[in-house]
């Protein structure tokens, strides 16, 4: 009991300190200038303990950041901000709330196009970053302060262009929205980006928590193949299904380009063809052989017969003496199996695995580490985007005239929005 009332009174002081450095923040706001409505709303103890924690507890420092961010706030109107504004991006799908994680932390997807910036200008592009956190902010349950973000950097092949707009926006979240980013994924950066990563990052203060992973790598997860990919402009796949194949028959190996298929003489000098998947592929050899017929083709008898090896000669001789001149027992007896010696499997020595001597199984590498990350978030990057579900999740005033007069958009996608 006394070290539960210990803990008790020990927590109960470090709140109520909390508390007091909060008080002194606020106090040091007000003798600066007085706070409008607006700023004492925002400025909560919740939002305030972040600035704290974002600057080590210390209330100068904190008073001063946060005093910066309300300046900025007021510069930017942020609370002017509605979806009239962007209603290009939205359509588009450009940065949008694609619903929530298993702990109910919103989950915000940017794919912004390369020639974006060439059209619009930057203040332009930061409205629209924070209309979106917003928004995201909106959504929050009151247990929930963070969110995660996910970079779509497939639209860029510039690696300058695309990392202006990402150490932007990580500044901006980092300076304005302290405490609130969880985790930030950029998902096919272009092929020069991680040079320029490294470079850069140790300016950023959200670079710790910022990954970068390929999609390719996740290919193989059967679970999200349903979901319709988003369209890629700039890096385009290889699709094999764009390509016709039509080498079916018996004995050719197609693959997406290239088919495999055997002469008509097993005795010719080229016993194989490699040739497109366009082309018509060629007939299988002699079907007229009794042992070696169309259903017989194998990868031993692919070879031309006068170089098979001494097995692929003396096949029949082994076909013949696989079988038993004695019959099987029936199966109604019971065999002995104690008198059958297995034959001990020999221990890898140390010439042949010395990587097993140093293997820690418990230890993943960085790229396993970012991989399995990145898995909980992968069906909202794969999902495709619904206008309206994204609208659905916007308050009076973010939603803009929309959602004043059409308010039966949210209830019509309230439903379908709670199940993500």
């Amino acid at each position: 009991m006394g070290n539960k009332d210990h803990i008790s009174t020990s927590s109960s002081s470090q709140s109520q300190m909390v508390k007091n450095k909060v008080e002194d923040v606020l106090q040091i706001l007000k003798k600066h200038s007085p706070l409008t409505p607006k700023q004492e709303k925002f400025c909560n103890e919740a939002c305030v303990t972040r600035f704290l924690k974002a600057k080590g507890d210390s209330v100068k420092k904190a008073a001063k950041q946060l005093r910066a961010s309300l300046s900025w706030r007021e510069n930017l109107g942020v609370d002017h901000l509605i979806a009239d504004e962007f209603s290009g991006e939205i359509t588009d799908g450009m940065a949008y709330v694609a619903g929530h994680d298993d702990r109910s932390r919103p989950v915000v997807i940017f794919r912004i196009k390369q020639d974006y910036l060439k059209f619009r200008s930057q203040k332009q592009f930061t409205r629209l970053l924070v209309f979106t956190l917003e928004v995201a902010i909106q959504t929050m349950s009151k247990c929930v302060e963070q969110l995660i973000v996910l970079f779509d950097a497939s639209f860029f092949r510039s690696a300058s262009g695309f990392m202006n707009i990402l150490v932007a926006a990580l500044k901006i979240i980092g300076e304005h929205y302290p405490g609130r980013l969880h985790k930030a994924f950029v998902i096919d950066p272009p092929s020069l980006f991680p040079y320029l990563w490294k470079g850069v990052k140790a300016f950023i203060e959200l670079s710790s928590i910022t990954t970068m992973v390929s999609s390719l790598d996740f290919d193989d997860f059967p679970d999200f193949n349903h979901f319709t990919p988003y369209p890629r402009a700039a890096s385009l796949r290889f699709n094999p299904s764009s390509i016709p194949s039509k080498a079916s028959k018996v004995g050719s190996c197609s693959s997406s380009r290239f088919s495999f298929t055997v002469s008509h003489h097993f005795d010719s000098v080229k016993p194989w063809y490699l040739t497109l998947t366009d082309k018509p592929s060629f007939k299988v050899g002699p079907t007229s052989t009794p042992v070696l017929g169309p259903a017989l083709i194998s990868p031993v008898n692919a070879r031309s017969y006068s170089f098979a090896s001494p097995t692929a000669r003396n096949m029949n001789t082994l076909r013949k003496n696989f079988f038993p001149s004695t019959p099987l027992p029936q199966k109604t007896q019971v065999m002995d199996h104690s008198g059958i010696n297995h034959p001990r499997t020999p221990k890898p020595s140390f010439l042949h695995s010395p990587a097993l001597f140093f293997k820690k199984e418990c230890h993943l590498s960085k790229t396993d580490k970012c991989r399995e990350s990145f898995i909980p978030f992968l069906r909202f990057y794969r999902r495709p985007y619904d206008e309206m579900i994204y609208r659905s999740k916007m308050k009076p005033p973010l939603g803009g005239l929309i959602s004043i007069v059409s308010p039966q958009i949210r209830r019509r996608h309230m439903s379908v929005s709670q199940r993500f």
